[in-house]
């Protein structure tokens, strides 16, 4: 929940502003200022103080604990124009709340925060539970000095700057182990610990035996993912408490599933207990993995049998591969989704002029591979590689990835072994429709005049289809040096069921510096004039030019109706 306090009429009027647009997320405090703020901190994970910076700070001091466990805090000034980050930059998500706040009220985000302020990762910011001297190494990676990468498990980081050899270190592992000096231990949730009881076993049986487990093994309880069992144990008590105990989730399979899975100790307890032979073992590898801890028993309590049995199993590590469109050109039209997804990727892929295009928001530490024209496959096939090595790649296209861009072969290449996230992308399309005014106002369809990949044949019959059924046509890729005669054949087509004076758009460079754009008609269009970096809108027969502005009516029938 997030407090908000003010303390005039216009930090009242931002403040409501804030409610307005998040009821669900926040709370207002009234009542006198300082009343309020201290009741907000106790009861809130964030506050947003529509105060000076000052005030704050005197009212909020003596009640800071730890940055760990404080609230976020962001305060905003009397005239609406800062969003500053005061409190909890990290910890308590206050540079996020900052930006968000600002987002809505139109004002500066203010983050002073070193890591966020040099585009570094905060070691304390990426999901991960974090061992060691936290302080000192992200102090070495702002000051720019050697900090090595020790990866003992492969797992999806952001970007990080780091060197071959030097005296800070970053460890990634899921073992057991005391960070050394300079060192920071990053906790992957790369366990899984499948768990099979009696009913009524204890929790801490339950709890002792896993936490033994683990420990024999060499292996750190703060890098388990997730308890999993059988369905029939989902309410068991013991169970239940252990999970929250450790603080991980609870999954569950069916009896079903655990039978069909292949394990080194089945027995025919479980098999009439629950209807599969095998519980923890099978439960923690039914969703693959390498087998660290087989099945093992609790000792019992009080001398009683034992009531428990665990298994320990790594799982195996997800890349992930975010598919992003970056926009037809103008950086306002970068969505600030695709933003985050190229500072989060530690590989970037892409076409060298759209690497080009958005180098600035590299963060320092991305490798990136970078190609040129017509090596679309080889930059999938790339992409999709490197995230099956455990990495956080994006791999990037120009418009919308989905819309004659990368996300086809990329997924045409990856299988169910890495996590893929598409990031939609305002087409060139859709660009250029603004533009022009409302060309796209009903049906409409894009179709590609390249015969590179496709034959001419089934392009002109997609053309033929659009032309009889009387669809607003868009076409990519019209002309090129070596393409000069699919236009005007597919203007001939759309000729023969539209009228000469069909109003045409014709915009080349959407959105960039040199963008230019036109109204013409269906007649007096100039192939000639059209290129590569064109995009080429025929209207439909009720498509009109109206101020100079190309308009297709949506159509309903009050539309239609005389005034």
């Amino acid at each position: 929940m997030i407090g908000l306090i003010s303390a005039t009429a216009a930090g009242a009027r931002a403040r409501e502003r804030v409610a307005a647009a998040w009821p669900d997320r926040t709370r207002v405090y009234d009542g006198p200022v300082g009343d309020a703020v201290r009741r907000a901190f106790a009861e809130c994970e964030q506050l947003v103080c529509f105060l000076a910076t000052g005030a704050v700070v005197r009212l909020v001091a003596p009640l800071l604990t730890d940055k760990a466990s404080d609230p976020g805090v962001v305060c905003v000034d009397e005239g609406g124009r800062f969003a500053v980050s005061l409190v909890g930059g990290h910890g308590g998500g206050a540079n996020e709340l900052a930006r968000a706040v600002g987002e809505l009220l139109g004002a500066e985000p203010v983050v002073t925060t070193a890591t966020d302020s040099v585009s570094v990762p905060g070691l304390d910011t990426l999901g991960l539970p974090v061992e060691g001297d936290v302080a000192a190494v992200s102090r070495a990676l702002l000051d720019g000095e050697p900090v090595v990468l020790e990866a003992e498990v492969p797992w999806p980081l952001p970007p990080l700057p780091v060197a071959t050899s030097g005296p800070y270190a970053i460890r990634l592992t899921d073992r057991l182990a005391e960070p050394a000096a300079h060192e920071v231990v990053l906790r992957p949730p790369s366990l899984v610990v499948g768990v099979g009881a009696s009913r009524g076993a204890p929790a801490d049986e339950v709890l002792g035996l896993v936490e033994g487990a683990l420990r024999d093994a060499g292996l750190s309880a703060r890098s388990v993912a997730e308890l999993a069992t059988v369905d029939a144990k989902a309410g068991e008590p013991g169970i239940v408490e252990a999970a929250a105990r450790l603080g991980v989730p609870l999954v569950t399979y069916s009896a079903e599933e655990l039978a069909a899975v292949d394990v080194p100790n089945p027995s025919q307890a479980p098999l009439a207990a629950v209807g599969t032979p095998s519980v923890a073992e099978a439960a923690a590898l039914v969703r693959g993995g390498e087998l660290l801890v087989p099945k093992r028993k609790s000792a019992g309590q009080a001398g009683q049998p034992a009531m428990a049995t665990c298994a320990v199993v790594r799982r195996p590590c997800r890349g992930r591969l975010a598919v992003v469109g970056l926009g037809p050109g103008a950086r306002d039209l970068l969505t600030p989704r695709a933003k985050d997804e190229l500072r989060r990727a530690s590989v970037l892929v892409g076409l060298d002029q759209y690497v080009d295009q958005i180098r600035d928001l590299i963060r320092p530490g991305t490798r990136v591979l970078e190609s040129g024209l017509g090596a679309e496959e080889e930059r999938a096939r790339t992409a999709v590689s490197e995230a099956r090595l455990g990495r956080a790649v994006a791999l990037i296209g120009s418009g919308d990835a989905g819309v004659y861009a990368m996300a086809s072969p990329a997924l045409a290449e990856a299988s169910d072994d890495i996590d893929v996230v598409g990031v939609p992308g305002v087409t060139a399309a859709l660009a250029a429709g603004a533009i022009l005014g409302a060309p796209l106002g009903h049906d409409h369809v894009s179709i590609s005049l390249s015969d590179l990949h496709t034959p001419w044949e089934v392009i002109e019959r997609r053309v033929r289809a659009a032309a009889e059924a009387d669809i607003v046509v868009t076409f990519y890729n019209p002309r090129s040096r070596g393409r000069d005669w699919q236009l005007p054949k597919a203007l001939a087509i759309l000729a023969e069921h539209r009228e000469p004076t069909t109003p045409v758009g014709v915009v080349r460079n959407a959105s960039r510096a040199d963008e230019s754009s036109r109204l013409t008609t269906l007649a007096g269009l100039d192939p000639a004039t059209v290129d590569m970096m064109t995009v080429v809108t025929v209207g439909n027969t009720a498509t009109r030019e109206i101020a100079g502005r190309m308009v297709t009516p949506r159509g309903y029938r009050w539309q239609e109706e005389p005034n």
